[in-house]
């Protein structure tokens, strides 16, 4: 059974030299501030202050470099636990560096510091996880809003490519030519479809939508391409009963995903398939559910049906940081069967 997921990893990256020295930085800030402190417990000698930097210093790097290490086994985690997985990691190995220091010093009759060895291990790991939590934190912070403008250019971008994308909107207006004389009621409703996507397209980045809203959209897209297609490209909708069809959502973001479908699922299949759409919710959240016959990503495809995954971050990107981090878009393909599930918090 295959299965590959488009998911990024949440953990910020530690990896690189930039964010290395950042975390050098806050661990000799700390020692700088304690040596600042007024009173005698700030007293270090220039020996002692010495010691300190190294031991922070090293700590540091050692904290980056198994977080480095474990990033991808964290991330694959659901937070909380990936949370509760990186706090005791940076714990046990600050604690097993301050137990070798503080050892190493006592065997030469040099006491590191005016402290017992629990408090002394147990101070160092504390602190060492109050500093990792604050940088990663940081960093957590910084890497969403340079996703978020990315996400924005993205957005812009294509919804600039939406207006002359060339192959959906000649095969439209090819369609809805042919259908003027044999059936003109259906090449109005396709015109007025048509026109509804690319005035939402042209305001991708604009102000909020609905479930509703975003529902109609897709709906509208696939009768377009389902005139198009044939009996190619099947749709099921299966929706619950009860909706929250008001419920806050960015705008555009069920139709790209439909798109998706249509685009590089049943398009690039001879014998077409079936996209199911699945609104439903579960507990506090609202989760929609696309999914799609596919070939394998690692199937060779013209450039012109290769996807870059561009529309999902970027979809991703904009829920998270509007409804904020419960927000998620995940993609995977498995046997054959591409899927896109979106959870949205309701409260």
């Amino acid at each position: 059974m295959a299965m590959r997921s488009t998911e990024e990893p949440w953990l910020p990256d530690l990896c690189s030299r930039p964010r290395v020295l950042t975390m050098v930085g806050m661990a000799e800030l700390v020692v700088v501030l304690v040596a600042l402190w007024p009173g005698d417990a700030g007293r270090l000698t220039f020996a002692q202050f010495i010691a300190a930097s190294a031991f922070s210093l090293w700590m540091a790097i050692a904290v980056c470099a198994l977080l480095c290490l474990c990033r991808p086994s964290l991330s694959r985690l659901p937070r909380s636990l990936g949370i509760l997985g990186l706090v005791t990691l940076t714990a046990v190995i600050s604690m097993s560096a301050a137990g070798v220091i503080y050892a190493l010093y006592t065997a030469l009759g040099q006491p590191f510091v005016n402290a017992g060895p629990g408090r002394f291990v147990g101070g160092s790991a504390a602190i060492s996880v109050l500093v990792t939590a604050s940088v990663l934190r940081y960093f957590y912070v910084s890497d969403r809003w340079a996703a978020q403008v990315g996400a924005s250019a993205r957005a812009e971008a294509d919804a600039l490519q939406a207006r002359i994308r060339p192959h959906f909107l000649f095969n439209s207006m090819n369609l809805i030519a042919s259908l003027v004389r044999r059936d003109p009621v259906v090449a109005e409703q396709a015109v007025l479809d048509l026109s509804d996507l690319f005035r939402a397209a042209l305001g991708v980045g604009e102000g909020e939508s609905t479930l509703a809203q975003e529902v109609e959209l897709a709906e509208r897209y696939l009768s377009i391409e389902s005139l198009r297609l044939g009996d190619r490209l099947q749709v099921l909708w299966q929706k619950d009963e009860q909706l929250p069809w008001d419920a806050r959502l960015p705008h555009l973001v069920l139709q790209p995903l439909v798109e998706n479908a249509v685009l590089h699922g049943i398009s690039r299949l001879p014998e077409g398939g079936r996209v199911t759409i699945r609104i439903y919710t579960e507990g506090d959240m609202l989760r929609v559910s696309v999914s799609n016959p596919a070939l394998s990503p690692d199937a060779p495809t013209l450039a012109l049906h290769k996807g870059t995954g561009h529309a999902q971050r970027s979809i991703a990107y904009r829920l998270e940081y509007m409804l904020g981090m419960r927000a998620r878009l995940v993609g995977k393909w498995q046997d054959g069967l591409y899927t896109c599930d979106m959870a949205v918090p309701l409260a």
